[in-house]
């Protein structure tokens, strides 16, 4: 088994929900090396309660190139910050978590990674070890689920074909779009050297020129059509997440509902942010769901390495 680290930028706004995804990956999760947590910049005092000796807390400007820079804090819509560039139209901090996750991927010690959005919370034992068995990357794909005038889905296959020199794609196309995903990180070296040349820009420079981008389809883009690395991912419909992507909250008979649903593929469950669902009726409703004699997701305090211990290796080289 290769060795696998966990990744999941967040950031303030999430910050009850990557609370509860620490706790649930410290219960449930095994065979992992390290969970990078990477974040803004101000805000790496306020994660580093989750630090400890498996957990480091990152912030974002380890791994962006000098030239894109946060704008001051005051300058947010809908609470989402703003990065900005002389090369390219400001990008939000949706864009920039999808930056990192690639940047991240690239840089760290650990040959395989699994990206865990802080919406994420485990309630079922996860092994790594099992889910990249045999050297092999399991590659989650759901076959021809875009349709041509699914917006977004479809700008990002779109802008996805264009940054990887693909030509035109085909609808309905395949999405690559999920929660627990496990990148290669010779497949994303490989993907970033795609881009640039490509683009002839710095991959970072060429992602923020075009906006509409899915870093999961573009991943997924890349090892298709890629026979070298294709053969080093097995490709897989199924999740261990169970996934609510809608935008309306759910309240806690719903939850029950979801989540009684679970077969036992899954290990863990997400619903979307953007949704609204509480967190302190996601932490009740699974407290109910474990087992009698794990009634709550809560454990005990993480502890915070020093500054100096989470900060004395540059993980890029930024130009």
């Amino acid at each position: 088994m290769s060795a696998v680290a966990l990744i999941t930028p967040t950031y303030s706004h999430d910050f009850e929900r990557c609370s509860l995804l620490c706790e649930s990956v410290d219960r449930y999760v095994s065979s992992f090396t390290r969970h990078y947590l990477i974040v803004p910049d101000d805000e790496v005092t306020l994660f580093a309660r989750f630090a400890n000796e498996w957990r480091l807390v990152l912030p974002v400007s380890e791994l962006l190139p000098r030239w894109l820079r946060s704008l001051p804090r005051f300058l947010t819509r809908k609470n989402r910050r703003y990065w900005w560039s002389t090369r390219a139209i400001p990008v939000n901090g949706w864009h920039v978590q999808q930056f990192v996750k690639i940047a991240a991927v690239s840089v760290i010690p650990e040959p395989v990674s699994c990206i865990l959005d802080s919406d994420i919370v485990f309630f079922r034992k996860f092994d790594l070890a099992r889910a990249t068995q045999r050297g092999i990357t399991p590659l989650h794909v759901e076959l021809r689920k875009v349709a041509e005038d699914a917006t977004d889905h479809a700008n990002w296959v779109q802008s996805s074909f264009r940054l990887l020199g693909l030509g035109q794609p085909e609808f309905p196309a395949d999405d690559y779009i999920g929660h627990i995903i496990f990148w290669d990180q010779r497949a994303v070296r490989a993907m970033t050297t795609r881009i640039e040349e490509v683009t002839k820009l710095h991959w970072v420079d060429a992602l923020c020129r075009a906006h509409a981008i899915s870093e999961y389809m573009l991943y997924g883009y890349f090892v298709r059509n890629d026979s070298a690395f294709l053969c080093d991912h097995r490709p897989t419909s199924d999740s261990p997440c169970l996934s609510y992507w809608e935008g309306t909250a759910l309240d806690q008979p719903a939850l029950k509902r979801i989540l009684q649903s679970a077969t036992d593929q899954y290990a863990a469950f997400s619903a979307a942010s953007f949704s609204g669902t509480s967190v302190q009726d996601i932490r009740e409703v699974l407290g109910e769901f474990e087992e009698s004699d794990c009634a709550s997701l809560i454990g005990p305090n993480a502890a915070v390495i020093p500054a100096r211990e989470r900060t004395d290796v540059r993980l890029y080289q930024r130009s």
